[in-house]
This record gives C-alpha cells, structure tokens and sequence, in this order.
C-alpha cells in the first residue's frame, strides 16, 4: 500500500489517477497510525510553503512525516513536498522539515533563455531533467530527451551537492532531482508528465532501497 499524505496542499487526485492507471493500491492519509504501516510514502504538494507547513504542523504531521522517512521505507517528494523537505524556504521566510540540510530559493528577476528572451515566472510547462551519466532505479528506462511538467516559482538547493542527480535548465541550472538513501524527490508532477511520468512512479513502486 502506499500512502499519498494529505495536508491540505492539493495535487491528490492526480497523484491517486496515476497510481490507479499502474494498478498500484493507494490510500490519501494524513492518520500517523495509517502513514506508520504502509509500505511506501507520497508527499505531493502545490501551493505556498508558509501555509503548507503551519497545516502541516496543525495537523501533527510533520513529526509523522520525519519518522516516515527515518522508517527507511522509500519515499518520494513532490513539487511542494520536494521544497519543504529542506531546513528553510525563502518563500513566506518559512523554517521547514529539515529532513535534508539546505533552502528553497525564488527563481532571479531577468532570467533569460539562450536568445536573450525574458523568461516567465513561474516557470510553467515541459522541460527535461539531466542525468548527466549518472543511473538510479528510479530513472530506469526514462530516455534521456524525456521531458517532465514543471509549474513553480521557487526550487530546493539543498547543501549537500552530492544528492543532486538531476538538474533542468530555465535561465539557470536548478535542481530537480535528489537522491539519498531510501528518499527521492522531484521538482516536476510525474503525475502530471505523461509516460515519462508513469515510469518514474512505476520505478518508485517497485524501487527497494
């Protein structure tokens, strides 16, 4: 069973579409006894870190959370749960999980494409990930030309350079991929990408760490 947390910060229903579509058994939870039994963990997430985190906190969850992830059962982040998993976010000036050492940043003002062309922000729509030679089971079978679907305006930094294993360009490099131990954590909807992201969420249900 793998349990899609539920604090309030949307994106459940497509994460729970996904899950169905690869005949995976799923459950929208935010009970600490539910998240302490199931065999994988969902932290999805869209929306601002500020309330994220005081929702996460009225509901007790982000004590629940940090031991799910202590647990060692695989555990994947989400756009928003993939920001707030780090110590601190400069969006609403917020103190977050600090499940992993590092900050979320705002994108710069004047970020440019390569032809000098102002870039939006957010940064909203299909772009790739770069592995840059470097494997892990939950890129399996992903071609390196794949895109994925982006929509945020702020991306993790985390300290440790070394759980950085994929990085998309918009203006300036970001991270949009982390790895270490039995977490990953994207950037990007899976849910929301296609094939690409089926298989990436097929590799998460079947990823033993």
């Amino acid at each position: 069973m793998i349990a899609i947390i539920d604090y309030r910060a949307g994106n459940l229903a497509s994460v729970a579409r996904a899950l169905d579509h690869l005949r995976q058994p799923w459950i929208i939870t935010q009970d600490p006894e539910v998240l302490s039994r199931v065999e994988r963990v969902i932290f999805p997430g869209v929306g601002a870190a500020g309330e994220a985190m005081a929702n996460l906190r009225h509901l007790g969850l982000d004590r629940v959370i940090r031991d799910a992830y202590a647990s060692g059962r695989p555990f994947l982040g989400l756009c928003l749960g993939t920001q707030i998993i780090l110590d601190y976010s400069e969006e609403d000036d917020t103190p977050c999980l600090g499940i992993m050492p590092g900050s979320t940043r705002r994108f710069p003002r004047g970020l440019q494409d390569r032809d000098g062309h102002i870039l939006k922000i957010p940064h909203m729509g299909w772009n790739r990930v770069s592995v840059d030679g470097w494997s892990h089971p939950i890129m399996a079978g992903i071609e390196p030309e794949s895109e994925f679907y982006f929509v945020h305006s702020f991306y993790p930094d985390p300290r440790d350079p070394d759980i950085v294993k994929g990085s998309t360009d918009y203006g300036i490099s970001f991270p949009s991929l982390l790895c270490h131990g039995n977490l990953a954590a994207v950037q990007f909807h899976p849910e929301k990408s296609g094939r690409p992201g089926l298989r990436f969420l097929e590799n998460f249900c079947r990823w033993r760490p």
